[in-house]
């Protein structure tokens, strides 16, 4: 896993994946302490950077694998990314989801043509559902984040980071990306390394869910006691990829955890200040920005919006139980 085949990732996706804004507000400066930049990847395809993993695994297949279909196991982000970019490609999709994934993620990923099958996040292991469908269907496993070309894929993030933050005079900062599994701060931070050496990537996770925080302070991988029981749906793998934590751990600063009620008031202020529109685990960087700004040093920070496929009713109780004024 290199930068090379993050660049061959950014040659594949060119007029498919959209190169989304770095935006700024003056408000949200204020409430930070510094300057806020906000990389919207919640305006990518499918409303969330996934997008960019699934077309650069699919973009990658040989012809024969393509027409035999994909398998994905998601909790909805990664589930939309694959089912996009199969149906662009002409190949057949499989979505494993667990049957508590928020209803618009659900009814998003059948909507573009995949067969959804759901599981029990609680008692089943969807990696041993998506192996098990895969080996028997003779489809091809596209995991969330420990898949090189997924990582490349996320990446190419990090490239427009790098292109945007020269653009407007940033030398050095604290580049905050919601965590997961670790896809997404690692293929970021492979860029960043590559392309703008002077920014510190910063993974982001929910409280009770932070075993990359965790992993990287201990040096070894830990694993998260529970598997459900965040707002924030999309960053609740059990522990880091073995292809993302060495990664991470070689490149990346400390990580920060933060609350679901912090998310939600970064998801108030982001709607407010910025005018987009963010699901938790989408706000969360945003929220460290914000709330524990004595985690961070210099005049920038630079936040990953990762995702703003939240339904409805979550919006309404962040708006109304955290005005922005």
């Amino acid at each position: 896993m290199d930068i090379k085949m993050i660049r061959a990732a950014a040659r594949r996706q060119e007029g498919h994946v959209r190169r989304t804004p770095l935006l700024n507000s003056t408000f949200v400066d204020e409430i930070a302490g510094r300057r806020v930049w906000l990389k919207a990847e919640a305006l990518q395809h499918t409303g969330s950077f996934k997008f960019r993993g699934g077309w650069s695994a699919i973009s990658a297949l040989s012809l024969e694998a393509k027409k035999a279909g994909v398998i994905a196991f998601s909790s909805g982000n990664h589930a939309q990314g694959v089912a996009l970019a199969a149906q662009m490609h002409g190949t057949s999709a499989v979505i494993v989801m667990p049957s508590n994934a928020p209803k618009l993620k659900v009814d998003n990923t059948r909507s573009l043509g995949a067969e959804v099958i759901l599981y029990d996040r609680d008692t089943e292991d969807r990696q041993e559902i998506g192996q098990r469908l895969s080996e028997a269907r003779g489809l091809t496993l596209i995991k969330p984040y420990d898949e090189p070309e997924v990582i490349a894929g996320q990446g190419t993030c990090g490239l427009e980071i790098a292109e945007q933050v020269s653009e407007v005079g940033i030398t050095a900062a604290d580049v905050l990306v919601c965590c997961g599994g670790g896809g997404l701060t690692s293929g970021i931070a492979l860029a960043l390394e590559a392309d703008a050496p002077e920014m510190r990537v910063r993974p982001v996770e929910p409280v009770d869910f932070d075993a990359v925080t965790r992993s990287l302070a201990k040096g070894i991988p830990q694993t998260n006691s529970r598997l459900g029981g965040s707002i924030c749906d999309a960053l609740l793998p059990p522990t880091p990829g073995s292809l993302t934590f060495p990664i991470m751990k070689r490149l990346c600063g400390a990580g920060i955890v933060m609350s679901d009620e912090d998310c939600l008031r970064a998801m108030s202020v982001a709607f407010t200040r910025f005018k987009i529109v963010l699901e938790p685990g989408g706000a969360i960087a945003l929220a460290a920005a914000l709330y524990h700004g004595d985690h961070l040093s210099g005049k920038d920070v630079i936040c990953i919006a990762s995702g703003g496929n939240v339904d409805a009713d979550m919006v309404s109780q962040a708006l109304a139980d955290y005005p922005c004024t």
